[in-house]
């Protein structure tokens, strides 16, 4: 069986699927791995080190991809990528299935086996696979640096013979894994941190992180399925902006991270309560690729309105590329290692793992969500 490592083509794309500490431990199971040539270079893991791994280097990307068993990748393929998959093999990847159900349908029509790293269920036993908490948490993290380059003022208190400083006040909307980083940074730097979340049961996790927990009661059920937040009724917004809004006029900082898998992210912040903010304060909002959480916001750009900086970045992740890297290649060598049984792919669409993850297999779309999202998007199941 060969397993291919797919070389980035995406722009802004630095991570790679393997890094050669996973492939030397894949290699030692019995495994024969074949490597894009310059797959690693922008997370700064070169041939070298693959082939001192055990990996055999590639340099002609159409036949690593047209001989690959199965292929790894971090972004989803392109169309001029999917063309180069043979029938047969199998691809797994990001492939954001729910918002980009197409690419799913192309893989498909292609005969490609497909599993989507989104898809892995969050349970105890698929922990070590969860790839989007992975890169969530770097996403977090990342998110408060940011937050700090921005802002004009300290996040510590600082006492000085100019007098004392004041510490910054920072509200984190979200207390997912990306939220929950980004609360434990904040407060790493010295700042005051509130958080809020729809979900009451991770109150205890917020305060256990030494941040105030902005609480909103709610009428209806606010969590989903796998424990992400559901999206509420217009009734349950409006009540929750009304609560927010002065928090939100009296912090320096408010990261909002709220996303709901294959819809448009929940507005947080409104322009009635942005126009509320202070001048010099800062947004970070990391749902800008889903259409943002702060009706102002606009994916890849830090724009100034009223004084106040709105920063909507694309991707953070792979702006860390080393630790990126090495987290999803922990996540992908364990869902493969799961799912592979005795040098071929194990497809038991009954194990709980290998069927919520897989979408696309003999010319199907397997995924009920994903063939409804495809629907609506105007393509054919």
């Amino acid at each position: 069986m060969k397993i291919a490592v797919a070389k980035e083509i995406e722009v802004g794309e630095r991570r790679v699927a393997l890094i050669p500490d996973m492939v030397a431990r894949l290699v030692k199971a019995g495994l024969e791995i074949f490597v894009e040539a310059g797959a690693g270079e922008q997370s700064f893991f070169y041939d070298d080190a693959y082939e001192a791994a055990g990996a055999k280097i590639v340099a002609d990307s159409g036949q690593l991809w047209g001989e690959a068993d199965l292929l790894l990748k971090v972004a989803a393929p392109r169309e001029e990528e999917i063309q180069k998959l043979r029938e047969g093999s199998a691809i797994v990847s990001f492939l954001n299935p729910l918002a980009n159900p197409v690419i799913v349908d192309r893989l498909a029509q292609r005969g490609v086996t497909a599993f989507s790293m989104e898809m892995i269920p969050r349970t105890t036993k698929a922990q070590s696979m969860d790839a989007l908490s992975s890169q969530a948490a770097i996403a977090g993290y990342k998110a408060v640096l940011l937050a700090a380059a921005t802002a004009p003022k300290f996040f510590p208190m600082l006492t000085t013979a100019a007098g004392t400083i004041r510490p910054a006040k920072v509200l984190v909307m979200g207390a997912g894994v990306a939220g929950l980083q980004a609360i434990a940074t904040a407060r790493r730097l010295g700042a005051v941190v509130e958080a809020f979340d729809i979900r009451p049961a991770v109150k205890e996790e917020v305060q256990s992180l030494g941040a105030k927990f902005v609480e909103v009661k709610l009428d209806e059920e606010t969590v989903a399925e796998g424990g992400y937040a559901r999206e509420i009724s217009e009734e349950s917004k409006r009540r929750t902006q009304e609560v927010l809004s002065d928090t939100v006029a009296a912090a320096d900082i408010v990261i909002t991270t709220a996303q709901v898998p294959g819809r448009k992210a929940p507005r947080l912040i409104t322009e009635e309560m942005f126009a509320r903010m202070k001048p010099g304060s800062a947004i970070v909002d990391l749902a800008a690729e889903q259409g943002g959480n702060c009706a102002y916001t606009e994916a890849g750009k830090d724009i100034v309105r009223n004084g106040v900086t709105i920063v909507g970045p694309i991707n953070l992740p792979a702006s860390m590329p080393v630790h990126a890297s090495q987290m999803y290649s922990k996540n992908i060598a364990t869902f493969i290692q799961y799912m592979i049984k005795d040098n071929a792919l194990n497809l038991d669409f009954s194990d709980e793992i290998i069927g919520s993850t897989c979408v696309a297999h003999g010319h199907e779309i397997r995924n009920s969500r994903v063939r409804e999202a495809l629907e609506v998007v105007g393509g054919k199941v």
